[in-house]
């Protein structure tokens, strides 16, 4: 059986969240395939074959921008394969002569349309414009015989508006392992949480401001915002903070940086008012350290009991979370239990229910 795994999101300078679902996915799904299913990666640029497994299939396609992505299928063609899987829901499904899954990781656009903006102007607009109605939606994911999810939330959510009309399957993301990253000679302290930790962009329903806020009522401690930063809404932070607050902008910090970070006597805050996954917080589960976090659906399914769910617009709330934590015992049993429910959450796991839907594809 020949299936085609789109590998076209994975970047090569640093990983987003489509890159890393990708990047990830592909190495667990040769890593657990069987010897009769031959992978073939679609790539557009010659660098990405080095952060595919060693010795990968890959065939060289255009740009996913490319106006060519409209008639995606019709060039797949000829390369015969029995399925076709795409990390994303863009690939043109026209004239296709084989089995196919889409992916749509979640319906966060449809609430807040800013498109990313490392994408070329003509493709923002075209953003925008596509995530004012579900029609265009609908059409796109009815084009697939599969249609891919990353959690639970999102299909409920896709059911909630009949967004698509095919079966959907629910390949979820999955936190990597920070522990890995690790410098040398470092591991998690585990003591009570004495760095704040926020990793994330800084949209509007990022809700930033509530954890700059919370500082406030939480003396002796520092906030550590993580994530790249531009001067004016570094400048817009620093002016809302209380005097004497501790925050330390490290304006992007690689995965290494990030780990040690969490593992310094750290807790996650989350309080996002939107989200559609929350993946820094699987990894901080994972790593063994607390989170404090929005009371939403996504961070329930995303943590489980492993986590300290607030109101996202009460900063005396949210200090008071993250005294809780400071109790030796109720920290340690948070911790269990965060890192009981996110080892559910595996690559390979994730990787075998992508397999069952290929397979139960190409036998139809």
């Amino acid at each position: 059986m020949r299936l085609i795994f789109d590998a076209r999101y994975i970047r090569t300078d640093f990983h987003d969240g489509i890159s890393r679902f990708s990047h990830q996915l592909a190495h667990a799904l040769v890593a657990t395939a069987p010897a009769d299913v031959e992978i073939t990666f679609l790539i557009h640029d010659e660098a990405q074959r080095a952060l595919l497994p060693a010795g990968s299939r890959t065939h060289l396609f255009h740009a996913p921008t490319s106006a060519k992505e409209a008639v995606a299928s019709l060039l797949l063609n000829k390369l015969n394969p029995d399925v076709v899987y795409s990390p994303m829901q863009t690939l043109g499904s026209a004239g296709r002569k084989f089995k196919l899954i889409l992916t749509l990781h979640d319906m966060i656009y449809y609430r807040h349309r800013t498109p990313p903006r490392n994408l070329p102007w003509p493709v923002r607009v075209g953003w925008r414009l596509f995530h004012l109605t579900y029609v265009p939606q609908r059409i796109t994911l009815n084009g697939a015989d599969i249609v891919a999810t990353v959690s639970e939330e999102s299909r409920r959510q896709f059911g909630d508006v009949n967004l698509t009309k095919r079966e959907v399957i629910v390949i979820h993301n999955a936190p990597q392992k920070l522990a890995e990253q690790l410098p040398a000679g470092v591991a998690v302290t585990g003591g009570a949480p004495r760095n704040l930790v926020y990793m994330g962009s800084f949209m509007p329903y990022k809700n930033v401001e509530t954890v700059v806020r919370a500082m406030a009522y939480l003396p002796g401690r520092t906030l550590h915002v993580l994530s790249r930063i531009t001067p004016e809404r570094r400048a817009d932070y620093e002016a809302l903070a209380a005097p004497g607050t501790n925050i330390v902008f490290h304006n992007g910090v690689s995965d290494a940086e990030f780990a040690a970070t969490l593992a310094d006597d750290g807790a996650l805050v989350t309080l996002s008012l939107d989200e559609g996954y929350g993946l820094p917080v699987a990894e901080a589960l994972e790593l063994g350290v607390p989170a404090v976090v929005t009371d939403m659906p996504i961070f329930r399914e995303v943590a489980g009991a492993g986590a300290l769910y607030v109101d996202p617009l009460d900063p005396a709330a949210v200090a008071a979370a993250v005294v809780e934590l400071d109790d030796d015992a109720a920290r340690a049993d948070l911790i269990a239990r965060g890192e009981k429910h996110v080892a559910r959450f595996s690559w390979e796991r994730s990787a075998g229910v992508l397999l069952d839907a290929v397979q139960r594809l190409a036998r139809r």
